[in-house]
């Protein structure tokens, strides 16, 4: 098994989605950061559990050579959006996405069907954009 299969067991066993988990540098220091999310969104109390859990494991199986710091923590409200997974769990929420072809969009994420986002943009246009041409998709908020 990998370490994020792992991890990703550890946290749905107190509740929580594995959204990610990267390495990170970050002022010269290194960074072990796992984001989890949860239906009403993720507490601190939560976070820390979840680092408790993780702690051990990564005692045996470190996810890099050398020292680091693990962080646990949300994704956030503006978070990347990687997985076709992620974009599902994103439905209903504004996210600007850059294709391969640097084609920009911005707009609702209304659906995912056949590998496709379906985002809907400000000017009420539909466009379907298939999940292989996309090269950095984020969501954002606006205040």
């Amino acid at each position: 098994m990998s370490l994020e299969s792992d991890i990703k067991k550890m946290v749905e066993s107190i509740g929580l989605s594995l959204y990610d988990a990267v390495v990170l540098n970050e002022n010269e220091n290194t960074i072990f950061r796992v984001s989890v999310t949860a239906p009403g969104g993720v507490s601190l109390d939560q976070c820390v559990e979840a680092s408790h859990l993780i702690s051990p494991l990564l005692d045996v199986t470190s996810p890099v050579s050398g020292e680091y710091r693990l962080e646990v923590s949300s994704p956030g409200i503006e978070r990347r959006l990687k997985t076709l997974d992620h974009f599902i769990q994103s439905v209903g929420e504004k996210a600007s996405l850059t294709t391969i072809a640097k084609e920009k969009f911005e707009g609702e994420i209304i659906g995912v069907e056949n590998d496709e986002i379906i985002l809907k943009t400000k000017e009420n246009t539909e466009h379907r954009i298939p999940f292989r041409s996309v090269s950095k998709a984020k969501t954002y908020f606006e205040w």
